[in-house]
């Protein structure tokens, strides 16, 4: 019989890990991006929501947000460059990356 470890598979973690925390919560403090994910909305059908996975005073965070900008903004981020530090702030109307 066989054993599982001997089989070679390398399991993927794809989900995100800690809390979740509300965005205006962390809106004008500084994060640092770690991943994220663009799904289309439950709540809003024809919309789609961020997941963020973040850390914020060395604690892994999960936001949940449907802010249009943030999506379109870090949907033109390389792979490559995560994690990285930003802020997100919040104007009249929107939340974007600093």
């Amino acid at each position: 019989m066989n054993h599982f470890k001997d089989l070679g598979i390398k399991t993927e973690v794809n989900f995100f890990v800690g809390r979740s925390i509300d965005l205006d919560q962390i809106t004008n403090i500084s994060i640092q991006v770690f991943d994220f994910k663009v799904e289309p909305s439950k709540v809003k059908p024809g919309t789609d929501y961020l997941t963020l996975q973040i850390e914020l005073e060395n604690a892994k965070r999960i936001v949940f947000t449907g802010a249009t900008l943030l999506i379109q903004a870090i949907k033109k981020i390389p792979k490559d460059k995560f994690p990285f530090i930003t802020t997100i702030v919040k104007t009249e109307k929107y939340y974007e990356f600093t």
